[in-house]
């Protein structure tokens, strides 16, 4: 299942040349006969433009006359990385004292609503961090359209909210879809040696 994690509006800043061919495994040749590389994005991993061709009406063809118009593709290469990652469980309520307040190491804690766009931004930097942090940390995701009495018991108010719990007791809190560097700083803080 694929996940949008941002959008992104492209502006005509460049033109897209004109094309007689299309050549997926190579730089494409332009009537010019110069060859052109599809238009990479260099803040978005993985997102490129590729020139496409497309040719006037059967009517211009009978005139002996082709014309082509400038068009392109946007389109993803970015590989699916959730393989690599561990998957975070989700807490409920009752499994809350047990798993998060009587740990024996420090425990973040991932508060989200499915309905919340950030959260699902979020989702895949705390389950790599899951997976960097094995046995030094736990780390755990509510739901808090699931589980509203933790989330309450917290002062919950915006998700994605992220906590840091040590000895049974909160130890710092992180409201928003923040850098994974961010997160990283506040685990080391706190990771046990």
């Amino acid at each position: 299942m694929a996940t949008l994690l941002d959008s992104v509006t492209v502006t005509r800043v460049f033109t897209l040349p004109i094309v007689n061919s299309i050549s997926s495994a190579s730089p494409v040749p332009s009537v010019s006969g110069r060859r052109i590389s599809p238009v990479r994005f260099s803040g978005f991993r993985g997102l490129k433009a590729s020139p496409s061709l497309v040719t006037q009406s059967a009517s211009l063809r009978e005139n002996r006359r082709s014309r082509f118009a400038r068009g392109g593709r946007i389109f993803c290469e970015a590989q699916d990385t959730t393989a690599a990652a561990v998957e975070v469980p989700n807490l409920s309520d009752s499994e809350w004292q047990t798993q998060v307040l009587e740990s024996d190491v420090p425990v973040m804690v991932e508060f989200w609503a499915p309905w919340c766009g950030p959260c699902r931004m979020i989702h895949p930097i705390v389950d790599q961090l899951a997976k960097d942090f094995t046995g030094k940390f736990k780390f755990y995701k509510i739901n808090t359209d699931e589980s509203p009495n933790t989330a309450n018991r917290y002062g919950i108010r915006s998700v994605p909210t992220v906590m840091i719990f040590k000895d049974g007791e909160k130890k710092d809190s992180i409201i928003g879809a923040v850098p994974r560097e961010t997160l990283e700083k506040t685990i080391e803080r706190f990771i046990v040696e």
